[in-house]
């Protein structure tokens, strides 16, 4: 089995823009080689909003060199970027944007959720690109959650939706630049399940909400994430409570890390050249809508 090396808490929520209070599980600076080729994840919610008829959310903001994912599991966000994209996920909707060379993105509630008000819950997944593709053209893969296979664990365990890689012979709909698995999973009360990992990728479990026992004897809790070694190829997990866990592993890369805010690239002089490019208006604007 994988062995545990370590569990840690997210620390204090923070805002970004007024429409996400957010969680950050990791980041690169954090665990950027033990992690890589993720960068960061940030657990937006579960939080209630009252009804408005201002959508609220974050405005026009760059990146560069790397992909961001989005999974929402209660509420809805409308988004729009530079390449003319745009649209609103809901419960079980992924959106897996490819930054690469330069993008404007901004999110927002959608117009529904916003007049209605509700619980808004969603993570937020940066992946990283190889320094070959880091100035890819930007792309966006809308996902949908009838298109995410949902493959039923042994003993009516409970489920894994597979968003990327594979699980049980059922492959995920997003086309990755690096081999990784990205797994939404539920787990039932009681219940347990041993989940195989290619040895030597990285990988870590993400608790999103109830309790886990991993291994038979660590502990996990709500808003907790627990990495594991590369060595071994499987890792068992047992649910005290009902459960939805994030699964994440993947085949690292091998090079250096360098961000600076929105901007993930592998030296200083790239990530200088990507302020400066986008300071100078080389990033496409986003059009306001007709």
């Amino acid at each position: 089995m994988k062995k545990v090396l370590g569990v840690y808490s997210a620390p204090r929520q923070h805002w970004v823009g007024d429409g996400f209070p957010a969680r950050s599980m990791f980041s690169y600076t954090s665990h950027g080689k033990q992690l890589s080729p993720f960068l960061l994840l940030d657990y937006a919610g579960p939080a209630e909003f009252s009804p408005t008829t201002r959508p609220r959310g974050v405005g026009s903001h760059p990146h560069r060199g790397f992909e961001t994912v989005t999974i929402v599991y209660k509420g809805e966000v409308e988004h729009r970027d530079s390449t003319g994209h745009g649209g609103v996920i809901g419960p079980g909707d992924v959106q897996w944007m490819t930054a690469g060379s330069g993008i404007l993105h901004q999110e927002f509630h959608s117009e529904a959720f916003s007049r209605s008000g509700g619980t808004l819950e969603m993570v937020q997944l940066w992946v990283n690109l190889p320094a070959k593709d880091k100035m890819t053209a930007p792309g966006y893969q809308a996902i949908v959650d009838r298109d995410i296979p949902a493959v039923a664990l042994p003993d009516g365990a409970g489920s894994v939706r597979v968003i990327a890689g594979e699980f049980d012979g059922h492959a995920g709909p997003a086309h990755t630049f690096t081999p990784m698995n990205v797994w939404d999973m539920r787990l039932n009360q009681g219940a347990s399940t041993k989940l195989s990992l290619p040895t030597g990728w990285h990988s870590a479990l993400v608790v999103l909400r109830g309790t886990v026992l991993v291994n038979g004897e660590t502990v996990a809790r709500e808003a907790q994430m627990v990495l594991l070694d590369n060595d071994g190829n499987s890792v068992d997990i047992e649910a005290n409570n009902d459960a939805v866990v994030l699964v994440l592993s993947g085949e690292p890369i091998d090079e250096a890390i360098v961000g600076h805010g929105p901007f993930v690239m592998n030296s200083q002089e790239e990530i200088a050249q990507a302020i400066a490019d986008f300071n100078s208006g080389r990033f496409a604007r986003i059009a306001e809508p007709a």
